[in-house]
């Protein structure tokens, strides 16, 4: 159902039925378009789309370019804490981060207060290769974001923040 019949069929609803109900799958007049996680989840994956072809001309995916631009900022870090960052599973960041210490972009070794951690840093080249890809992740940022007020983008990042914080709870 497109965004414009779900607002018409929305509008013809009674008063009873709000915006959050609807958006329950549960609900029996649940819409796919009136569901903000169906929303969020097509902008990812559009942002994913745009930043895939973005990348892909200098030699850099989305999964190495999350690592690089994580690390920019909490270096070093431990596998573990660059997967809590990223929000994937262990085996996948590990396979991510060895991708990027074969192409000599990070370095990783053993936590000296304990062993049982590795740590990953950036090389030289890992800190050339994050500003070349923060170029490309500003185009397209610029890109998604045209029209929004910085208010704008502040609400956005509080909701999603608050939003990420109760996912993840244990079930209830």
């Amino acid at each position: 159902m497109t965004a414009r019949r779900y607002l018409v069929r929305r509008a013809s609803m009674s008063r009873e039925s709000t915006s959050l109900q609807l958006a329950d799958p549960a609900h029996p007049d649940f819409l796919l378009a009136g569901s903000p996680l169906y929303w969020l989840a097509r902008a990812s994956g559009r942002y994913r789309l745009d930043m895939d072809l973005a990348l892909k001309p200098i030699g850099m995916d989305v999964p190495r370019w999350r690592v690089l631009a994580i690390l920019s900022e909490h270096e070093p870090a431990s596998v573990s804490e660059l997967c809590e960052h990223a929000v994937i599973r262990l085996s996948t960041m590990t396979r991510i981060v060895q991708r990027l210490a074969d192409t000599g972009l990070v370095t990783t070794r053993q936590r000296e207060a304990d062993g049982r951690v590795t740590e990953v840093r950036l090389t030289d080249a890992g800190r050339e290769a994050a500003v070349q890809v923060h170029k490309q992740a500003s185009r397209i940022f610029r890109q998604g974001f045209e029209g929004f007020s910085a208010e704008e983008v502040t609400t956005l990042n509080e909701m999603l923040k608050r939003l990420f914080d109760n996912f993840g709870a244990v079930p209830r």
